[in-house]
């Protein structure tokens, strides 16, 4: 009975994919997450649940994202001013002539590794340089869930090694280690995964043969330049955006300043673009204003004349973050109920009767977390949940607490990005604006990850114990 709910979810988006295609993030997949999420409140009534209970913990759920909600918004502004500033043409005009098709993807992957390790945080470094990249990448006429998944991969390597990313502090935290004794036995999984990740790319720029892709970059760069003007001053905004999360400034006002900053310097530098963009209507004060909030809430285009910069050099800014909001909303509202419903836990300890030895415990938790993601919409969750359910489990067999936390971080953290529902990979599919099933099967890292974990899990590899009690 606690399968049910995610059978309902699978038939629906299944039957969306078939009928509405690429129109199922239109609404109809929000429709199925939350006529799943009534199945599950259904069961939760018929087993006892109150209707006011399972109503707070779909309400928590909700508030738990809010502020990954509000992020969200701000990256929409953040590129729509970006993008008015020169910030994002100064960078893909730079990467273009920098940055040949054969080294381009292993080179993507390495930037975000060391933005994100800097920077703790994969949604911020995929929000700057990897729209960036992407853009770099299109102009290369390399397949865009390519570049995506060299994007994400580096990501979440930070993602998961920076002392300063959330779900690095809450694997130990859930875990009962600590954070550096946590990051160093991560190593073992995370650098073999991240190295074979970098060779797949490295070998996949060798053999792709898209010498001929560069004809066109000096086309894109006289383009680029038509429009607005570039310069090295321009960098400074993303600098200084790095710079504040490197120094633990929270993620929502560091955005906030970015924004700010990105809109600033469009006054400074790019007047003759603001002026083409607002008219000959009212005075030059209302007409950059007019522009400036245009850039951060809604739909801003620049025409170069080159289809392919046009499609590049446009913004949907906070009204284009819209519909993945609506997603996640909807995505937590199934998670709360499957959660308040008490379906989750059912499942989880259903897996657990069928631990047999270490590796087949770390590969049940690694599914676990894996199922989670898919079934409650969250990262965190995936963190949380199976690391309660398991962690007696782990004492019990005598296995010191980093193996859990280890677990929780290859199989939760960089496989959220997978879930075209889940918060990460909706998130990841706006900002990048590629459908997340496009991306997923070049998402390397994120896919080796869990596998390398469960691998070294059953090879008894590398399995730290507890201390044995002395007599």
């Amino acid at each position: 009975m606690a399968f049910l709910p995610l059978v309902v979810l699978i038939a629906l988006l299944a039957a969306n994919l078939t009928v509405f295609g690429d129109g199922g993030l239109d609404g109809p997949n929000q429709l199925a997450l939350l006529l799943a999420g009534a199945v599950a409140v259904v069961i939760g009534l018929a087993h006892g649940r109150a209707f006011n209970g399972l109503l707070q913990h779909i309400v928590d759920s909700i508030t738990t994202a809010l502020g990954a909600i509000l992020i969200l918004l701000m990256i929409g502004a953040l590129a729509g001013t970006w993008l008015l500033s020169g910030v994002v043409p100064a960078m893909i005009s730079h990467g273009l002539q920098l940055l040949s098709p054969k080294v381009f993807l292993v080179a993507a992957c390495a930037v975000c590794c060391v933005v994100s390790l800097a920077t703790g945080s994969s949604w911020s470094t995929v929000a700057t340089v990897g729209i960036a990249l992407m853009g770099i990448g299109k102009a290369l006429g390399m397949h865009e869930g390519l570049v995506a998944g060299a994007v994400i991969s580096g990501a979440y390597f930070g993602d998961k090694m920076s002392p300063l990313s959330d779900t690095t502090n809450l694997a130990p935290a859930v875990a009962g280690t600590d954070l550096f004794t946590h990051i160093r036995y991560l190593m073992w999984t995370t650098f073999p995964s991240i190295a074979i990740t970098l060779l797949i790319f490295a070998g996949v720029g060798l053999f792709m043969g898209a010498d001929k892709a560069v004809v066109g970059v000096e086309e894109f760069r006289a383009a680029i330049a038509t429009k607005f003007t570039i310069g090295w001053w321009l960098y400074l905004v993303p600098a200084a955006v790095i710079v504040m999360i490197w120094r633990k400034v929270a993620a929502l006002p560091a955005l906030f300043i970015g924004t700010l900053l990105g809109g600033l310097f469009a006054v400074l530098f790019q007047g003759q673009l603001i002026n083409e963009l607002a008219g000959t209507d009212g005075s030059y004060a209302s007409r950059t204003y007019k522009v400036l909030f245009t850039a951060m809430g809604g739909d801003i285009s620049v025409v170069t004349g080159n289809a392919t910069m046009d499609e590049l050099l446009s913004s949907s800014g906070m009204y284009g973050m819209l519909k993945t909001i609506w997603l996640i909303l909807c995505a937590l509202v199934f998670g709360g109920a499957m959660e308040g419903a008490g379906l989750l836990q059912r499942i989880t300890k259903a897996l657990i009767t069928q631990v047999s030895g270490d590796g087949s415990l770390i590969a049940t938790t690694a599914a676990s977390c894996v199922f989670v993601n898919v079934t409650a919409s969250d990262q965190y969750l995936s963190i949380v949940l199976p690391g309660r359910m398991f962690a007696p489990v782990h004492r019990d067999r005598g296995l010191a607490p980093q193996v859990l936390s280890r677990t929780l971080e290859d199989s939760g953290t960089v496989t959220s990005v997978l879930v075209p529902w889940n918060t990460c990979g909706a998130y990841m599919s706006t900002v990048l604006g590629v459908a997340t099933l496009t991306y997923l099967p070049f998402c390397f890292f994120n896919l080796i990850s869990p596998l390398m974990t469960v691998l070294q899990g059953a090879l008894g590899y590398r399995i730290a114990r507890l201390p044995k009690a002395v007599p």
